[in-house]
């Protein structure tokens, strides 16, 4: 009688292992790049998540709180103090809106738009080793997942 594979349970097939996770994969990505990013940020001085809510502002600037934290996928109580950081910081002012007082209306600064551009030529595709097509299609591939995921977890919950 044979003896199953080390990996292989007596009774059926091997477990999964940590590598096969998808989520996993992307988890462990994302601290990957924020290794990569960290030195670009610091001489920058700022946070991953103050960089994207900069990035976001550069795309669209005068954006609500929530519309900026839908963007984001961040709630507006971890938002809201990150937005107050970065307008202590002198890059970003926040003012609320005229026509409806409960909506809080965020803007980059000429000192949050110099920042960005200090930045934006800084990117990390090439440290990936995807070249640029692969890149493109590897993040929209991500931005696939995300996308469905959301939905599912929207349709669970309802």
């Amino acid at each position: 009688m044979s003896k199953p594979a080390p990996d292989t349970p007596a009774d059926g097939p091997a477990m999964p292992k940590l590598a096969d996770f998808m989520c996993f994969a992307v988890y462990s990505a994302n601290l990957a790049y924020g290794r990569a990013y960290k030195p670009i940020l610091e001489e920058l001085g700022v946070t991953y998540t103050q960089w994207i809510i900069i990035v976001a502002l550069w795309e669209q600037d005068d954006q609500t709180v929530g519309g900026l934290g839908e963007k984001l996928f961040l709630e507006s109580n971890t938002l809201t103090p990150i937005l107050k950081k970065l307008e202590s910081l002198g890059y970003l002012s926040r003012r609320r809106a005229p026509d409806d007082e409960r909506q809080v209306i965020v803007s980059l600064t000429p000192a949050g738009r110099a920042l960005r551009e200090k930045g934006a030529q800084r990117t990390l595709v090439k440290a990936t080793g995807l070249d640029p097509e692969e890149f493109s299609q590897v993040q929209n591939a991500v931005v696939r997942i995300r996308d469905n995921l959301v939905r599912h977890a929207a349709a669970e919950g309802s």
